[in-house]
């Protein structure tokens, strides 16, 4: 069975390190940093530079969470983090 889980290599800080993240995850980070108008390194970076504790990958999925928590009520949601899809 294939796992949802997906790791990545990417450079944070002018370091390169990988993040394991589920593909829903991926396409919210790389979402968020479209609509900021930032690079997805410089966005993992801004993460990691303000995480207290955890691990990266944890880190950088409450703060995807939070973001789209924090988006206003929208009756047609580009992203349902809610919704689980079936592994192929």
């Amino acid at each position: 069975m294939k796992s949802p889980v997906v790791k990545r290599s990417i450079i944070v800080a002018g370091h390169k390190t990988s993040v394991s993240l589920e593909d829903a995850f991926w396409k919210g980070l790389k979402e968020i940093a479209l609509r900021r108008s930032v690079t997805l390194s410089e966005l993992v970076a801004t993460i990691d530079s303000q995480r207290s504790f955890g691990n990266l990958s944890s880190a950088i999925r409450l703060f995807v969470l939070d973001h789209y928590r924090a988006q206003p009520n929208d009756p047609y949601p580009r992203h349902d983090m809610m919704r689980v899809r079936a592994a192929s």
